[in-house]
């Protein structure tokens, strides 16, 4: 019995988590690249140029540069750091151009999901600004039809930060 469930699992696993989704992952991300008329080569040097740039007179409560690492600590992880690592031991240096490949449709995918992030941010009583996939999945898909209830029961049910039931 348990023998015919972990078959059953590794089917699952070995679609989901195969090339459909390596093709579903690269391909929103050439979308987002295209439709944002290639972005992160057009807009790097002024990137760059804020993200050093000295902020006396800003607003809010952390830098820019501040927001930038914890932005990329969020997203690259200690996981990603190993994953490099062994996909080079496993795979080669044809593992590193595919990496670079991914990686550069997915600036596109995260300047998105930034971009949703501080469009649909609210500022709570205490002047704190709020923001990230339960904001904009709740602000942005009412518009949709699929409303408030959706995402609380992700909340509730989940309990993680995932939003990849709606996206």
């Amino acid at each position: 019995m348990l023998e015919t469930i972990n078959e059953v699992l590794s089917k699952i696993d070995g679609i989901v988590w195969g090339v459909p989704l390596m093709v579903l992952i690269l391909s929103g991300g050439l979308y987002l690249t295209i439709r944002m008329g290639f972005l992160q080569t057009r807009k790097l040097p002024l990137a760059l140029k804020w993200m050093v740039k000295n902020e006396e007179d800003g607003h809010g409560e952390v830098t820019s540069f501040g927001a930038l690492c914890t932005a990329l600590s969020a997203t690259i992880g200690t996981g990603n750091i190993v994953g490099v690592a062994t996909a080079i031991c496993a795979g080669g240096p044809g593992a590193l151009f595919w990496m670079e490949i991914a990686a550069f449709f997915g600036m596109a995918t995260k300047y998105a999901e930034g971009l949703l992030a501080v469009k649909y941010r609210v500022v709570d009583e205490e002047g704190h600004a709020l923001g990230g996939p339960f904001y904009y999945i709740e602000r942005g898909m009412v518009k949709r039809s699929i409303g408030n209830q959706d995402t609380k029961s992700v909340v509730r049910k989940d309990g993680s930060s995932s939003a990849l039931p709606y996206t």
